[in-house]
């Protein structure tokens, strides 16, 4: 199931011919179907004996999908529909990490008015609790999709851009190294460091390759820190009830890994993390698929 209706549409229709290419390679009989109103009349013809989740964002990664899939009681892969609903919306994730000590960069949510005009008694506010600069980001996107690095003197030109969304958050910046974790099932899989060359990792730096991001694994830090990082990231996936492959992103600065949010559907591209750190444990993109669809189930 691949493509649907979020901005990360073209992402999805990528991962999804990805697998469905695997799949086929290896004589699965399957096609991509896209979530739309006859999604059900489709499962009903072509009766699958599991559905292969390769949808990104919302209405796919949220709870959505998940919950039409339950009522039609045909297997999924990834997490179930709490813990995707609570992934995607990185308020509810937030909350969670802080009440269970995860470290993550402190943050205001942020409702536009009815008039949508900037409030300088917030961006005061802002600037007191997180001090420029800030990052602005959708509550529920995926991808770096409409995320903005903000300084005091471009911040309300930057938050204009996301008036079509009814609330926001603005986080405090963390610099430093970008480090993401993937666990399969209940267990580390492995973790890679990511240099962009752009700003920082946004949407062109994850899917073009003409951005030359730079893939670093192994990681190189301490032993002790990388068993630290993965196991925050394996804390956060049972926390959330995430089920299958998960990556979560960190960002590790001045010795402090703060979680930035966890992805209950991560890429399957040729520049996607999770294979390439599968690939490095000896699994092939193959075997991570069939894993998957063995994995899947209802009730998740």
């Amino acid at each position: 199931m691949g493509g649907g209706f979020s901005k990360e549409r073209e992402i999805s229709l990528i991962t999804a011919k990805s697998v469905l290419k695997a799949l086929k390679n290896k004589k699965y009989k399957a096609v991509v179907a896209e979530p739309d109103g006859s999604l059900l009349n489709k499962i009903k013809s072509f009766r699958p004996n599991v559905v292969f989740n390769a949808l990104h964002g919302r209405f796919g990664e949220d709870g959505y999908v998940q919950a039409i899939l339950e009522t039609s009681k045909v297997k999924y892969t990834h997490s179930g529909v709490m813990a995707s609903y609570i992934a995607m919306d990185k308020e509810a994730s937030k909350k969670i990490f802080i009440k269970n000590k995860i470290t993550t960069p402190k943050y205001i949510k942020y409702i536009f008015g009815n008039y949508n005009k900037i409030n300088k008694k917030k961006i005061i506010k802002i600037k007191k609790k997180l001090k420029f600069p800030v990052v602005i980001k959708p509550i529920n996107e995926g991808s770096s999709v409409d995320v903005y690095i903000c300084n005091e003197k471009n911040f309300s030109k930057n938050l204009k851009k996301l008036f079509h969304y009814k609330h926001i958050l603005i986080e405090e910046f963390i610099g430093g190294r970008e480090i993401q974790v993937a666990i399969m099932g209940k267990k580390k899989l492995g973790t890679i460091e990511l240099v962009p060359k752009r700003k920082f990792y946004d949407y062109e730096a994850k899917y073009n390759s003409k951005a030359k991001t730079k893939h670093l694994i192994p990681v190189s830090i301490s032993k002790k820190d990388l068993n630290k990082v993965e196991n925050i990231a394996l804390k956060a996936h049972k926390l959330i009830g995430c089920r299958g492959i998960t990556r979560s992103d960190f960002k590790f600065f001045n010795g402090k890994f703060y979680l930035l949010e966890v992805n209950t559907q991560p890429g399957m591209t040729s520049l996607s993390l999770v294979p390439e750190i599968a690939a490095h444990k000896g699994i092939s993109f193959i075997k991570l698929i069939e894993w998957m669809i063995k994995d899947a189930s209802i009730n998740r």
